[in-house]
């Protein structure tokens, strides 16, 4: 009988998990990603040329990784499904530092309530755990076309009242855990004056942004 022949058993191959960076975008998503850039170059962040340079790479993007980049350098605006994806990059989407020191409000254990004629100043952070915080602009006295606001919210609720003619952006918000964020206004990312700019956490608490309640004949 003749020798028997070994053939030796391929190497098994080993499968690299797929990130979300990776995933395939569909057309609806690259027809999103265009809307956001008609908002950037509505607010001045980019000129013409540069808008149909970006468009057309949005269009021709395979994966969520090739169409959040042509979002990368435009402060609060993303493609939402990707923004995971891109944590080390979360800085791109954070307020500028202040130059002087930011308003600090916090509500520990308690109830924070501001409203009438206060002044507004352009940066502010609000820190709520375990309590409420009700922040009423109707008639605040706001210092800034555009006010940043940073948000840290700990099993505690935050209200926002802004005016009709406000507007505010929640895409700064990278994490909303055990909780909830409700923008009854539905001005997110649209043009308004003031334009309140979001940024930060909601963990176990709420945050709720609505207009101002109306009177029976208003």
């Amino acid at each position: 009988m003749g020798e028997e022949e070994t053939v030796a058993a391929a190497p098994a191959t080993e499968t690299k998990p797929l990130s979300e960076r990776d995933i395939r975008v569909s057309d609806a998503e690259r027809e999103h990603v265009v809307e956001v850039l008609k908002k950037a170059i509505g607010r001045g962040m980019l000129d013409l040329d540069e808008f149909t340079e970006r468009t057309d790479r949005a269009l021709a993007s395979r994966t969520r990784g090739d169409l959040n980049a042509v979002l990368a350098d435009l402060p609060g605006l993303f493609h939402p499904a990707a923004m995971q994806q891109y944590a080390p990059q979360a800085a791109a989407y954070a307020p500028p530092q202040p130059s002087g020191q930011r308003y600090e409000l916090s509500a520990k254990y308690s109830s924070l309530v501001r409203s009438g004629p206060w002044v507004v100043p352009p940066q502010m952070v609000v820190r709520n755990k375990y309590g409420s915080t009700k922040l009423d602009f109707t008639d605040a006295v706001v210092q800034s076309p555009t006010v940043w606001i940073e948000l840290d919210c700990r099993w505690g609720s935050v209200e926002m009242i802004i005016p009709e003619h406000a507007a505010v952006d929640v895409n700064g918000i990278t994490e909303v855990k055990l909780g909830s964020l409700e923008d009854k206004t539905r001005t997110n990312g649209h043009a308004g004056n003031p334009r309140f700019m979001l940024s930060g956490k909601v963990h176990g608490g709420s945050l709720e942004i609505r207009h101002p309640r109306r009177g029976l004949f208003g």
